[in-house]
């Protein structure tokens, strides 16, 4: 047999969140909702930021970044999703699950970084605001962006990559509701320890770099807060960062929770639950953590609505 790609399966069953009757139709109004929500916030963000000509500074297109992330992540698990709430096996071709699989991981990965570099624009201009405009010029925030992407691509590629070289010949139901790595490596006939190894080296360094980059950046932007004397600034500002604190903690904790256990250990029903965390419901929570509760966005909202209700 070919190295290359020893499959036999064209095509695989998605199992889905629930296999009980009674909740497909409750599931597919819930998350077609959150879809709704999701496309309308972050699309809304996006176009926000462009029209706004005050909003055209690192910060916004950090978070313009991070809102086409999010809406691109959750138009490719989401409306797979959906449909396989309404039909009784959700096929998925061969090729269609190997896409699938590769733009997660890039989304997944670029949103990592995406929220690292966030924390380092927000250390730059809180501990040192005069140094702003160079340390944070076009050529470096639009490098940063880049890499966002680069690494994301490249993580994708090997671990896809790897993928398409595994045998796949046992049963063809995936335990979830996307193409994901570890339910695919549970359907393996070939050996899978070089898939495995990768998903925790990529997995380690992809979740840790970045969370010890926002540890750094929010240790001495707490420390410059401290040295606010107005009680009103003090309190605005950790207001903000706990608004931050609590989104990456639920997304780095989701993809933890999912990629650093071993394969022994870990749960595919407790890592569809986690799933849901970081493809769904953060792509959602995201607009309304960083951007809604924004004052400068607030503004730029109220202005736009004034603008088309003259028109």
């Amino acid at each position: 047999m070919s190295a290359a790609n020893h499959c036999t399966v064209t095509e695989f069953f998605l199992a889905g969140l629930s296999e009980k009757p009674e909740l497909q139709m409750p599931l597919f109004l819930l998350f077609s909702g959150i879809y709704v929500v999701t496309a309308a916030g972050n699309l809304g963000m996006i176009t926000l930021i462009v029209f706004s000509p005050h909003l055209h500074n690192p910060m916004y297109y950090f978070l313009s970044s991070l809102s086409f992330i999010d809406f691109c992540q959750s138009t490719v698990v989401t409306p797979k999703m959906l449909v396989g709430f309404l039909t009784e096996k959700n096929l998925i071709s061969y090729p269609g699950c190997m896409t699938q699989l590769y733009f997660v991981i890039i989304f997944g990965i670029a949103e990592c970084y995406t929220l690292a570099a966030m924390a380092y624009d927000r250390y730059v201009a809180i501990c040192n605001p005069l140094l702003y405009s160079i340390t944070m010029s076009y050529q470096i925030y639009s490098s940063l962006i880049s890499g966002v992407y680069i690494f994301g691509v490249f993580g994708a590629s090997v671990n896809t990559g790897f993928m398409t070289s595994i045998w796949f010949c046992k049963l063809d139901v995936i335990n979830h509701y996307f193409c994901d790595l570890l339910p695919l490596l549970k359907l393996a006939c070939s050996n899978t320890s070089i898939s495995e190894l990768l998903i925790l080296v990529f997995g380690t360094l992809d979740i840790f770099v970045p969370i010890l980059t926002i540890i750094t950046s929010y240790i001495s932007i707490i420390s410059s807060i401290l040295r606010i004397h107005s009680t009103e600034g003090r309190s605005k500002a950790f207001s903000t960062c706990s608004s931050h604190i609590l989104a990456v903690v639920i997304f780095f904790g989701s993809l933890a929770f999912m990629y650093l256990q071993p394969s022994s250990v870990n749960s595919i029903d407790q890592g569809k639950v986690s799933s849901v965390f970081y493809t769904i419901v953060v792509p959602m929570l995201n607009p309304i953590i960083y951007s809604l509760r924004n004052k400068d966005v607030s503004v730029a909202l109220k202005k736009i609505l004034e603008r088309k209700a003259f028109m």
